[in-house]
């Protein structure tokens, strides 16, 4: 990629990008490649960007790209654990993406300004969403959005969520389903089918897998 050449993103981190307001300073943690502050900053959606990996390889692959794209000044590589190397004043929405939903939940946790509200988080958990949900649940965050898309023929969801400090214990099924509408969006349908899939392959272990699954069916036929 040249520096007069626009990135190309998939459609995975295209939806991140969708729930990122415009005009925010964005922290991208787990970032790889860099592809996606690369995108947001060379569209004009955000004015700087902050390129965060925990391991030192990725790092220097996200580097490359915001060399090549001649995006230096406005987007920095920064190793961090999670959020820990992130000030608060530096980020108004982030971006956790392309890991598990247990490992979003302990990086949401140990962030130091998760609690401020003015702060929009985009998570995209790549297994265990239902998990991470359960935790957003607990801990006084409002899913705000959820969408869900097709990339690399996989479906994948994105929730966009703030703390308003509501503690809400919501039931079971509200963690495997959420903000999705089976009835209206094809890919909705689709990622909670794939949980009706996972839950009965569990289910030769424990039957009560098998229940969850039978009442996740049960809502999505009603959504027919």
């Amino acid at each position: 990629m040249n520096k007069n050449q626009k990135l190309i993103i998939d459609e995975r981190l295209r939806l991140c990008a969708e729930f990122v307001r415009d005009g925010s300073r964005l922290a991208d943690i787990g970032t790889d490649h860099a592809y996606l502050p690369v995108w947001l900053c060379q569209n004009g959606k955000c004015p700087s960007a902050i390129a965060a990996d925990i391991n030192p390889d990725p790092l220097e692959r996200g580097k490359e790209t915001i060399k090549n794209s001649g995006m230096s000044n406005i987007v920095k590589a920064r190793l961090s654990s999670g959020l820990k190397e992130i000030c608060a004043d530096e980020a108004d929405d982030i971006v956790i993406a392309g890991m598990g939903g247990e490992l979003i939940a302990k990086i949401m946790e140990e962030c130091s300004f998760a609690k401020d509200s003015s702060k929009h988080f985009i998570l995209q958990p790549m297994t265990k969403s239902e998990i991470l949900i359960r935790w957003l649940c607990q801990n006084g965050f409002e899913i705000i959005n959820q969408d869900c898309c097709i990339a690399a023929n996989k479906c994948y969801t994105v929730l966009l969520v703030n703390y308003t400090g509501v503690i809400d214990e919501k039931d079971e099924l509200f963690c495997y389903i959420a903000k999705l509408s089976p009835k209206t969006k094809k890919t909705h349908r689709l990622f909670v089918q794939n949980h009706i899939n996972r839950l009965l392959k569990q289910a030769n272990g424990d039957v009560r897998f098998a229940v969850l699954a039978d009442k996740l069916k049960e809502h999505i036929n009603d959504c027919k």
